[in-house]
């Protein structure tokens, strides 16, 4: 029995021993390495803010089992990029093995100052990340486009951490709010397009003073950021019609603060633009709005003698929540275009006076389950102890696209009351609405009632371009060809790539056209 135990035990010492030695031979890489890319492109970042986290594979195809004698950035310590090798941290490696037909990665990540650059605006990065030396020498470039931009946060406190948060008049009373952010500065009265403007926390615009946007202009948000116009405050987006519908070198863009292709249609990067109480007269044209909760938030003023917020020729995409929510609030919209919303395209609550006409309000959405129709009116608001009750004056939609991939696309969700009033009119619409089960009953939807429904036309296909892209210009097959009435397209004569609609209007933003 003996005989036996120390037999195996010397059969498993030796296998143990071989087993060690042969991971102990390492050959010399030889130059013959494989790469998943010869060029990593870490694609734009702006200055001093971090990039995403870039892979490189690297292959050993050979039989051996080899050790690459060093892995380093060409540029040494002055390299603006960061490596993390097989999961060590550093810009400089000696003797990194790899086994017999196997692999490892390389992450590469890069913060850049862009003051510490050569030129300043716009600046073409690169380095390489270099394996062995001399004739067995490989090398993998890398490459970042770095951009230059106007940075806006609130005040940090150094001896605490704490960061500067906004007080706001609400009302004539003053509010201290955990909002992070702060008051913009009279030189940043004006945002213009020579360079992106990167927005930390909220950006406020005090009380009397306007924000002016130029055509464009472009606005990056960081996470849990936006814009807030105050009470007595004004913003006024001049954008202009771009000739690239690509490139849109003329609209605003409103957008989050990551440029890497992977977060171009990532809804809820941002947080919104907020016409908070008492702002007045804001004006937004020509502008692009995306990725964020809400795309624009409008606070109350019902009953100004002008609209609150007049917006017009403007999209809003990819809003985690809301492309607008308006809350007691009055808005004139036209050819304005709304998809892809986590919960409504656009929700006029708490009442209030709206008038829409030419727009597309939209919502395909497939992220998650969407709770809400693209349209959506109430007016109330529920509160722990009660519900309040408030006046819709006036909800017009004319000439519009209600549509998208849920059914129904509109609810009127009224709590009734003698003394509230709750008016309503879509006039030359295409809506999608069926009830095959009768839930929706009453007054507010008896179609045949020309008071508030005219010249409708129900569940035609709109035939948009491509919904999933946010392209909803409408093609030769849709129901809203031809459907539109005057005088609504008089009052909008061009639709929002300015072609002219007065002859055959077609509802929705944009006159129909074969793709």
């Amino acid at each position: 029995m003996n005989r036996i135990l120390s037999f195996i035990f010397c059969v498993g010492f030796l296998m143990l021993w071989s087993s060690c030695r042969k991971d102990l031979e390492f050959s010399r890489s030889s130059g013959n390495l494989e790469f998943s890319k010869d060029t990593v492109y870490l694609d734009t970042v702006f200055t001093n803010i971090g990039s995403s986290t870039y892979t490189l594979k690297v292959y050993n195809r050979s039989s051996d089992d080899i050790s690459i004698p060093s892995i380093n950035l060409a540029s040494g310590m002055n390299s603006e990029y960061r490596l993390n090798v097989d999961g060590m941290s550093g810009n400089s490696f000696e003797n990194v093995e790899i086994l017999a037909k196997d692999s490892m990665f390389v992450f590469i990540e890069t913060t850049i100052d862009i003051n510490n650059l050569p030129n300043t605006g716009e600046f073409l990065y690169t380095d390489k990340i270099v394996f062995d030396s001399g004739a067995n020498m490989q090398d993998v470039d890398l490459v970042t486009l770095v951009k230059d931009a106007v940075f806006i946060y609130p005040n940090r406190d150094n001896s605490t951490g704490i960061i500067e948060t906004l007080t706001l008049n609400v009302g004539g009373e003053i509010l201290e709010t955990d909002i992070q952010g702060r008051y913009l500065m009279p030189d940043e009265y004006t945002f213009t397009n020579e360079k992106p403007y990167v927005v930390y926390g909220y950006a406020a615009v005090p009380n009397g003073e306007t924000l002016t946007i130029n055509a464009g202009a472009r606005v990056h948000f960081h996470a849990n950021s936006g814009l807030l116009v105050s009470e007595g405050a004004s913003l006024n987006v001049n954008g202009a019609l771009s000739l690239d519908q690509d490139l849109l070198e003329n609209e605003v863009i409103f957008e989050g603060d990551r440029l890497e292709p992977g977060f171009s249609d990532v809804p809820g990067q941002w947080g919104t633009i907020w016409l908070f109480q008492g702002s007045v007269n804001n004006i937004i044209n020509y502008a692009t709005i995306k990725n964020a909760g809400v795309g624009i938030l409008s606070d109350s003023n019902a009953n100004e003698p002008n609209a609150k917020l007049t917006i017009t020729n403007s999209q809003i995409y990819n809003s985690s929540n809301f492309g607008i929510l308006g809350r007691n609030t009055s808005i004139l919209a036209e050819n304005v275009v709304i998809n892809n919303s986590g919960q409504s395209s656009f929700a006029g609550t708490e009442g209030g006076s709206y008038n829409f006409t030419h727009c597309t309000i939209a919502n395909y959405w497939n992220n998650s389950f969407r709770q809400f129709p693209s349209l959506l009116l109430n007016n109330f608001r529920e509160t722990e102890d009660a519900i309040l009750l408030f006046d819709l004056t006036e909800a017009n939609f004319n000439n519009c696209i209600i549509y998208g991939n849920d059914n129904p696309e509109f609810i009127l969700d009224e709590v009734a009351n003698p003394g509230n009033m709750f008016n309503f009119k879509f006039t030359n619409s295409l809506v999608r609405f069926q009830d095959p089960n009768n839930n929706f009953s009453g007054d507010n939807y008896d179609f045949d009632n020309t008071l508030r429904y005219e010249n409708m036309r129900f569940n035609n296909d709109p035939d948009f371009k491509n919904v999933r892209n946010n392209e909803m210009i409408i093609g030769l097959d849709s129901g809203a060809i031809n459907i539109g009435g005057n005088p609504f397209s008089n009052n909008v004569p061009q639709d929002i790539l300015n072609e002219n609609r007065t002859v055959e209007p077609d509802a929705g933003a944009y006159q129909h056209t074969a793709f």
